[in-house]
């Protein structure tokens, strides 16, 4: 399998890629040019996504000054800001990046978890 799939989103595509139910998890990273912390979870980015090779969930990238819009619907204060969903639901945020560790386990915390194998009767 694939590491999770990283899209860019406009005010306009926004809710069809963050809010529709797809039983995985959405991280929706608020960035900007110029933020330098946006540039360091941008340069760690791939590595992160390749340790959640498989996992059911999509990163789902938003210029916050460009689709301002969205980051005042979300009531951002900030930049980097990682807002957590699934199946339309926000289910957390994340302020900056704190690292690889901080970073993966808040993601593998959220993850849908696999439904429980029937029992055999």
């Amino acid at each position: 399998m694939a590491h999770p799939v990283s899209y860019e989103a406009t005010t306009e595509t926004f809710d069809s890629l963050v809010l529709e139910p797809r039983d995985e998890l959405v991280v929706v990273d608020f960035w900007g040019p110029g933020c330098p912390n946006c540039d360091v979870y941008a340069a760690a980015e791939p590595g992160l996504l390749s340790e959640l090779e498989g996992a059911p969930m999509r990163v789902v990238k938003v210029n916050a000054y460009e689709h301002e819009a969205l980051a005042t619907r979300f009531g951002l204060h900030g930049i980097p800001t990682f807002l957590l969903f699934l199946n339309g639901e926000r289910l957390g945020k994340m302020s900056q990046y704190y690292g690889k560790p901080y970073w993966l386990g808040v993601i593998r915390d959220h993850l849908p978890k696999a439904p429980a194998p029937a029992s055999a009767s």
